[in-house]
């Protein structure tokens, strides 16, 4: 690894691959929001807010299951009758099935 950047609280190490990594001064890895925050400051990195339809797409996605428990709720009923029809011949079956005899 290659130092970038040494001073008293961190050092920069860039990795072979172009990654970096800091360590602080007590010798011990630094991660997440305070390496970036680190890699920020010293200008190594860029940091791209979310892209915004992603945040839309969360309530659309939301509405989406909404409708699709709602037809769910809707067919059950449907299946049950299907069901029911199937157990149970309706008055007009009788007549068919007595002239198909």
């Amino acid at each position: 690894m290659k130092v970038v950047v040494t001073n008293d609280e961190y050092t920069i190490y860039q990795r072979r691959d172009g990654r970096y990594a800091v360590e602080g001064a007590d010798k011990k890895p630094i991660n997440g929001d305070e390496k970036v925050t680190i890699l920020l400051a010293n200008e190594l990195i860029s940091v791209t807010p979310p892209a915004a339809p992603e945040e839309e797409a969360a309530p659309e996605a939301a509405e989406e299951a909404e409708a699709a428990e709602t037809e769910t709720a809707e067919t059950e009923p449907e299946a049950e009758a299907t069901e029911a029809d199937d157990a149970e011949p309706a008055p007009g079956d009788d007549a068919e099935a007595a002239a198909e005899e």
